[in-house]
């Protein structure tokens, strides 16, 4: 999966625009992700713990249509196949066939906090698509991101948007909803990460047009995956270069394979979201809170400790406090008061 970072060019010429038949990822800058990237504020560690303490949940708003597989997405990043338990604002829980018979309806409250047992560090919001034009449902989404990105409360505060757009409407990825939103609702401090979901489903795409060019069965199986990257890369391209030209454009654009897989690897997704927050002390929470991948907390523990005690043994301090170095390693990983404790004992 190749993640595509908005750096804060500019839109893309006329000549990158979507016209004619676009191979790879064309005239549109990708970068791979391969090590963490810097928070544009840093915390000593003891503040950062004290920081982690007061907002103890990263909390997520889920945007997308109808059948985005949000839910999914979800489940994967909480290594679970059940269904969340859901609060309402107050933190009551809210009866399941309440919710499910609501939800069968197609209405969906973004206030209400949806938390699976596997992961209660997470806390996520669910906006319901808005595509249908109506007005009133996006402004209730909008008033709620501007409410929570700026939130005195830190508990309340939403860190991270994930705005999901299925690739099984490869033909309609950039409609007017999406439009409406970069270019109205300004989340401020909040990254947004636009994820294409069900990214699979260009695989039959790609069988489809491969067999209408007249390809042998075999033939066509055997260039589908080649194909299937260059339609990926085709409308991801179109995507990037529609949203780029928002007033207030995704920071990172991700494509999600294998979601409906129960042992799906959500690292990509996590180390995304991570780089995208200006802010070291949310990005401990997230990498604290995620349990798939202790190599994700190695890599931010090591890039981020040890870079910062390599940082001051160049600049010819004297004493390096190792204790202060052994918790700012721990905080990175789950459970790390828990094993700090352990060592202190």
């Amino acid at each position: 999966m190749i993640p595509i970072v908005t750096t804060g060019e500019a839109a893309a010429p006329e000549s990158s625009s979507f016209k004619g038949e676009v191979t790879g990822l064309g005239h549109v800058d990708t970068t791979r992700e391969t090590t963490p990237s810097a928070a544009a504020f840093r915390l000593d560690p003891e503040k950062a713990r004290e920081y982690m303490k007061r907002i103890e949940k990263f909390r997520v708003l889920v945007i997308g249509r109808a059948n985005a597989g949000k839910t999914t997405i979800l489940q994967r990043v909480c290594n679970t196949v059940d269904k969340p338990e859901i609060f309402d604002g107050n933190g009551n829980k809210i009866d399941n066939a309440v919710v499910e018979g609501t939800l069968g309806r197609g209405h969906h409250n973004i206030e209400d906090e949806l938390v699976f047992r596997s992961n209660s560090g997470y806390v996520f919001h669910d906006s319901s698509g808005f595509e249908a034009g109506s007005a009133q449902q996006f402004d209730k989404m909008k008033k709620f991101v501007v409410d929570h990105a700026a939130l005195r409360t830190l508990q309340k505060r939403i860190h991270a948007i994930w705005y999901c757009i299925p690739m099984t409407d490869y033909h309609r990825t950039v409609t007017a909803a999406e439009q409406k939103f970069f270019n109205e609702c300004d989340t401020g401090h909040v990254p947004v990460v636009v994820l294409l979901t069900k990214v699979d489903f260009l695989h039959l795409v790609a069988m489809e047009e491969l067999l209408d060019e007249e390809l042998e069965m075999e033939a066509a199986k055997s260039r589908a995956a080649e194909r299937e990257s260059q339609l990926l890369g085709k409308w991801q391209a179109h995507i990037k270069h529609m949203l780029d030209q928002c007033k207030f454009p995704p920071k990172i654009y991700l494509p999600l394979r294998r979601m409906h897989e129960e042992r799906a690897d959500c690292t990509a997704l996590i180390q995304c979201t991570a780089n995208a927050l200006n802010e070291e002390g949310l990005q401990r929470l997230l990498i604290s809170t995620q349990q798939s991948s202790i190599a994700l907390c190695i890599e931010y523990a090591v890039y981020r400790a040890m870079g910062g005690m390599m940082r001051k043994a160049w600049k010819g301090a004297e004493n390096l406090d190792m204790k202060e170095f052994e918790s700012d390693m721990l905080s990175w990983f789950p459970e790390h008061q828990m094993v700090s404790d352990l060592r202190a004992d």
